[in-house]
């Protein structure tokens, strides 16, 4: 689940990942923004109903300062009151069950097409290619620009809700 929301954030924003690091109670995803800018995306996975508290909190703010990283987001289930108010001091963003922060509805569609013409030229070798000499087409139909005709119609039609599976089927064809 939390995966999901980190591929998201990623996707949205356009970041560039390019360390991914397992811990035992954590991953951490060091990116690039679009300035180049060293972005840490921390997904803590909790044990039963356990909340993110200060302590994680305070970890997080040691290794950004410690490793000179730009901004954070830590990504969880819950977190405790405490632990929300130490991330706000701290100018760290969070995301969780009950909280996702705001992005745009263009952006999200904007992050769909970038990905589906990413896979176009890794499988075909150009995003413009149109279906007739396409890799990808079965059944006299391409399943990567399907996803991107989908998401233009649900982008047209103001489905936030669509928009964000047609970027998860997008994200599940880039593997």
């Amino acid at each position: 689940m939390s995966e999901n929301k980190t591929n998201f954030i990623i996707a949205v924003r356009s970041y560039k990942c390019i360390k991914k690091e397992k811990n035992t109670n954590c991953t951490d995803i060091t990116a690039l923004d679009n300035l180049s800018n060293k972005v840490l995306l921390r997904i803590i996975e909790p044990l039963g109903n356990q909340c993110i508290d200060t302590h994680d909190v305070k970890n997080m703010t040691e290794l950004i300062k410690r490793e000179a990283y730009y901004s954070a987001i830590l990504i969880s289930k819950k977190f405790t009151d405490l632990a929300i108010n130490e991330m706000a001091k701290q100018k760290m963003e969070h995301i969780s069950d009950d909280h996702m922060p705001p992005f745009d509805i263009e952006g999200l569609y904007l992050a769909i097409v970038d990905c589906i013409n990413n896979q176009c030229v890794k499988k075909c070798g150009d995003a413009s290619l149109g279906e007739s000499v396409c890799i990808e087409k079965k059944a006299n139909s391409c399943k990567l620009k399907g996803v991107t005709a989908s998401a233009k119609y649900h982008f047209e039609q103001g489905s936030t809700g669509l928009l964000k599976n047609d970027l998860k089927t997008a994200l599940a064809l880039n593997k």
